[in-house]
């Protein structure tokens, strides 16, 4: 078993690096598209917004910023050409809610990277853990609400990590949690490290009860960890502890381990992705204040049991914290024993408990070939019903675009909010392996219009704010436009702009109230209407 996950996760540097000039490579239009419950736009681009023909981008993760939503940034595993597997951590972002995207580079150009997982704590810090060639981790980090990034910081991992950070508001506010696989590691003492100093230092590596890998963490609103993947067995468990997000508690312990049955098991080497895994295993929990409240969510694709069918995405669910788990429900609703592929199977829940699940799906390939397509299914009643599969992408191939290593990375990652669902994908829809956002609106309703003609193109920086912070929007057209400062209770504590103006914006405030008097730390809302347009973002003075 050992050797062969090696073979198929072989994370050290083949290839030597190559200097390559994104400048003079080929170019092409982007690939873009909109429909009206969702948008897909290329991530991997230019500064001109165009493609670039020759690399590859795969294995995407995307992170959401809580206190400003239309803060949106996508990591990835970047070649810069195809000539060469050399991998470096590549990394994109947009301000304005996905609709346009910048693509500044790498993080560490020209050393190894892989393995890229990306999240935000509940002060608006980011975070980005990668992979290094020696099956290490280092968490490259932004605090100050901008773009500049800090040091990298050791942070203990190996092969396939995942990260998850705790934002409940209780004692682990901001705890950092990353997992690896613990057969592939230069840590000798374990697969598990933890952070409680945001980000700062990490504990000494731990073993995981049941060892498993291949899978993701997730955190309900008491701070409960939750960590599900595969065993050495091939059997899907999901750990817990209500241990580690006490900072006292050292080392973290373990409650439980449950075994999850899912009538399959999580695959690698399958056609659609010859060296690489078929999708792995997400866990995920109900932190609304609805019926689904503490429920616990594991979903994966797998190659089945009872029936033989190589790949279904198939879900389970714990109503007792994850002790006990119920019986499996495929969602892929496509007919049994067709022996279509139902790859990269990917959830998140929403803070309302929507359940939102993606997937790859060869149902309508043409014999001979695994053209795939995204599908996307959600559920309102705690996974009890599904909304009807929904193909969301036009066919492609996923067997191409191969950048000297003959697969489209092992995962793809989802986000949910109350209103949409944030996804970081790849295909080759362009003709090579790019990176994609799509935006998804379960309910049917979304509209670009609608997100462009009420974005203001706003920046808040820093923030968090210690002395001073810069506001910048844009107008559009001349008119009336005023900028509010509320604090938590709804207050309005200052007023930063009432007049008439057109064209870029810029506002110094360094954290008073109307009378020139220093607010204390806290949150606080700027809320800025202009014309018809209004929108409001999340400030933390300290």
């Amino acid at each position: 078993m050992l050797a062969q996950n090696r073979d198929f996760h072989h994370e050290i540097p083949d290839d030597p690096y190559i200097s390559v000039s994104r400048s003079s490579m080929e170019k092409s239009p982007a690939y873009h598209v909109t429909y009206t419950n969702y948008f897909t736009r290329q991530v991997n681009i230019d500064g001109d917004g165009n493609n670039i023909i020759g690399d590859a981008a795969n294995e995407p993760s995307i992170a959401v910023d809580p206190t400003n939503p239309n803060r949106i940034v996508i990591g990835w595993r970047q070649f810069d050409t195809t000539s060469s597997n050399f991998r470096q951590a590549g990394y994109g972002y947009s301000t304005d809610g996905g609709v346009t995207w910048t693509f500044p580079g790498v993080l560490d150009p020209g050393n190894f990277r892989s393995d890229p997982v990306l999240d935000f704590d509940s002060e608006g810090n980011f975070y980005y853990n990668s992979l290094n060639g020696v099956f290490e981790c280092d968490i490259f980090k932004i605090d100050d609400g901008g773009f500049i990034w800090n040091s990298p910081i050791p942070a203990g991992g190996g092969d396939k990590q995942w990260m998850r950070i705790d934002r409940s508001g209780g004692i682990g506010d901001k705890n950092n949690y990353s997992y690896w696989n613990y057969l592939i590691t230069n840590c000798d003492n374990g697969a598990f490290t933890r952070s409680t100093d945001e980000g700062e230092t990490f504990d000494d590596c731990l073993f995981i009860d049941g060892n498993p890998y291949w899978g993701t963490l997730a955190v309900d609103n008491e701070g409960t960890l939750y960590i599900t993947g595969r065993t050495i067995n091939s059997d899907i468990i999901v750990v817990k502890s209500t241990t580690a997000k006490n900072p006292a508690s050292t080392p973290v312990t373990w409650d439980s381990f449950s075994p999850v049955n899912l009538d399959g098991q999580l695959n690698v080497g399958a056609p659609v992705n010859p060296v690489g895994l078929m999708g792995q295993a997400w866990v995920d929990v109900d932190i609304s204040n609805g019926p689904g409240q503490g429920n616990v969510y594991v979903t994966a694709s797998v190659d089945r049991t009872s029936n033989n069918d190589p790949g279904d995405v198939m879900f389970a669910k714990s109503t007792d914290g994850g002790e006990t788990f119920s019986a499996p429900l495929r969602i892929n609703q496509d007919n049994v024993g067709n022996n279509a592929y139902q790859w990269f199977g990917t959830m998140a829940v929403a803070p309302n408990g929507r359940i939102d699940i993606v997937w790859l799906d060869t149902r309508n390939a043409a014999a001979g070939t695994n053209d795939s397509e995204l599908y996307y299914s959600y559920s309102e009643d705690q996974g009890e019903t599904w909304s009807d599969n929904e193909a969301i992408s036009v066919p492609f191939n996923p067997n191409i675009g191969y950048p000297q290593q003959d697969k489209m990375g092992d995962y793809f990652d989802l986000v949910s909010d109350n209103d949409f669902t944030h996804l970081a994908w790849a295909n080759t829809i362009n003709g090579g392996q790019d990176v994609y956002y799509t935006r998804i609106s379960p309910e049917g309703i979304l509209n670009v219009q609608d997100i462009t003609s009420t974005n203001l193109k706003t920046s808040l920086y820093p923030n968090p704010i210690t002395t001073e912070t810069v506001l910048e929007f844009f107008v559009e057209q001349e008119s009336k436009t005023r900028v509010q400062v509320y604090d938590i209770l709804g207050r309005n504590v200052n007023t930063l702009l009432d007049k008439t103006t057109s064209g870029k914006q810029q506002i110094n405030w360094n954290g008073t109230n109307i009378k020139g008097e220093m607010l204390i730390s806290g949150i606080y809302f700027i809320s800025i209407e202009t014309g018809i347009k209004k929108q409001t973002l999340k400030a933390i003075l300290r």
